[in-house]
């Protein structure tokens, strides 16, 4: 079975002369797998994510996620569908109101999507943020209050209140220090064990998708130029713009 399938993605913006951001993107991602979606600046890999979630429109192509025309959604049946597509952005606090507490920031989509009854929704936030590996006590802090990885947690908790099948990560640990990106990645790969969440991972550090993804989509003026197993990608990349993003990296390898 797959999950979400992908073809033919165009999106040109037409600013000053025109910039093509996809050109003919195709791309599949089967439910619990990581497709790690790699390339430099300008790309097109956060306009791909963008695409894929309906937070923008492709010019042509296609997109079927669980089954149904994904693009062919609108209104109240594509609010109803994202509860099972969730996205976590790099800019975390730019994803929140920053006056919003804790508690509500979680209570959003559990609202929204009517995951639980409104009298069991503090339980829920709790259970959430304990699932994230915080305090229950966090639920009534600011946004502002809380470091870049304790609101990294809190947007992932966000993310898995709905139940996805599908979490799109777009350099949601870039911004974070080593020792509590491997911590976040950690809990990423944890969660996908427990719920069989499919993630496409976003992100121009091979050494990030080498700890989570299962393939790599190499991504190069628009186009996925390379796609396969993440070790073979890596030990051998094909392509140059899959090499520059290996020699990157120094002494990377796969475990």
């Amino acid at each position: 079975m797959t999950l979400l399938v992908a073809e033919g993605l165009c999106k040109r913006y037409a600013a000053g002369r025109g910039v093509t951001a996809l050109d003919g993107v195709s791309l599949h991602l089967s439910p619990g797998e990581t497709l790690g979606l790699a390339g430099a600046s300008g790309s097109g890999k956060s306009t791909l994510a963008r695409v894929l979630t309906r937070l923008a429109e492709p010019d042509t192509g296609s997109i079927r996620f669980a089954g149904e025309d994904w693009l062919a959604l609108s209104g109240a049946p594509l609010r109803r569908r994202r509860a099972r597509m969730q996205m976590v952005f790099q800019d975390v606090l730019g994803a929140f109101n920053p006056r919003a507490t804790v508690a509500s920031a979680l209570e959003d989509p559990l609202r929204i999507h009517a995951v639980v009854p409104k009298g069991e929704r503090a339980r829920e936030v709790a259970a959430l943020l304990d699932r994230v590996g915080l305090p229950a006590a966090y639920a009534g802090r600011s946004i502002r209050e809380v470091s870049g990885g304790e609101r990294q947690r809190i947007a992932i908790a966000r993310a898995i209140a709905t139940h996805p099948a599908l979490i799109v990560l777009d350099e949601a640990v870039s911004a974070l220090d080593v020792s509590v990106r491997e911590k976040i990645l950690e809990l990423l790969v944890t969660l996908q064990e427990e719920r069989g969440i499919a993630y496409l991972f976003v992100s121009h550090d091979l050494s990030v998708l080498a700890a989570v993804a299962h393939r790599i989509a190499v991504m190069e003026a628009g186009r996925i130029v390379e796609t396969g197993p993440t070790s073979r990608v890596i030990a051998d990349p094909q392509s140059p713009a899959a090499r520059a993003l290996v020699r990157a990296v120094p002494r990377l390898v796969i475990e």
